[in-house]
């Protein structure tokens, strides 16, 4: 269960930051005052909190299971 639940740890931070990317490329092309840019720039920023914590709860489970980088 444990190595489980890692490997979907780490598929769902690949998908994150997939996602975060897909955004950024979003927010070039739009003027940094505008209503659109401000929305995407919120959802970037929520995106990388749970990258944050999803790499933090991979690292934990790693220690756990003894396979820490």
């Amino acid at each position: 269960m444990h190595t489980y639940l890692l490997e979907y740890m780490k598929a769902h931070l690949i998908s994150l930051e997939q996602d975060q990317e897909e955004i950024s490329k979003q927010m070039e092309d739009l003027d940094m005052n505008s209503k659109e840019f401000l929305e995407l720039d919120f959802e970037f920023n929520w995106l990388g909190g749970q990258a944050i914590a999803t790499r933090h709860f991979i690292k934990i489970a790693e220690e756990y299971n003894g396979t820490a980088a």
